[in-house]
């Protein structure tokens, strides 16, 4: 079952990959252990901030699926975006637009905000299968694929996203979208799509992420990260 999971994944992952690496305006990021994207200015600064409002209007502590014991380990605030926005679906039209993802395979887009000293320790955003979450997830859609990753604001300081694995560390900047593959070429988990939002120093940080599972997402009571 596991085999024919993951052949499906690595026949989508063929598809965004073709899909993405035909638009001229985006730019793969070298590595030779994870494929990532960055579409430069992807969101108009009055997209952002609108959706920057309405992470304000929402914002809650941030969650984790599996306990930490590290009570640092995640420090943000964030929200499920209410996908009846006219915003959300603006922004939920562009990224289906240039991913070629099914939109039905999406999760609910999350905003996150970021205060000073707040981060997101290195982590994963596949689901590891051992965990106590993993019948739930495979209830409700399955292993995530693909994440997208926007940057809404720029901090005055601090707030990159670093993964240390793949040794590539990006900046926030307005507007720019990051797109990454959790699965590796054969469509497992790729442990080199390990990755923290770093602390911020100076400033707040907003960002939007999406998420993409392997099949159709249903909503479950549970916080996801």
């Amino acid at each position: 079952m596991e085999a024919d999971g993951a052949t499906a994944r690595a026949v989508t992952g063929d598809a965004v990959r073709v899909r993405l690496e035909a638009r001229p305006d985006l730019l793969r990021i070298p590595s030779a252990d994870l494929e990532i994207y960055v579409a430069r200015d992807f969101l108009t600064a009055t997209e952002c901030a609108r959706l920057n409002r309405l992470i304000d209007a929402n914002r809650m502590p941030s969650q984790l699926l599996a306990p930490a014991a590290d009570p640092e380990f995640r420090t943000s605030e964030s929200c499920n975006l209410d996908p009846r926005q006219a915003i959300v679906i603006q922004v939920e039209s562009k990224v289906a637009a240039l991913t070629g993802i099914d939109p039905m395979l999406g999760e609910a887009i999350q905003g996150q905000r970021y205060a000073v000293g707040q981060q997101f320790k290195p982590h994963h955003d596949f689901f590891h299968e051992g965990e106590p979450y993993w019948d739930d997830m495979q209830r409700t859609g399955g292993q995530r694929t693909w994440t997208a990753m926007a940057f809404l604001n720029v901090p005055e300081e601090g707030g990159e996203t670093f993964f240390p694995s793949a040794g590539i560390k990006v900046t926030p900047r307005i507007g720019n979208l990051l797109i990454w593959n959790n699965m590796d070429a054969d469509g497992h988990p790729n442990p080199a799509s390990l990755h923290q939002g770093m602390p911020v120093l100076a400033g707040t940080k907003y960002v939007i992420t999406k998420w993409y599972r392997e099949r159709p997402w249903s909503y479950a009571p549970i916080s996801t990260y």
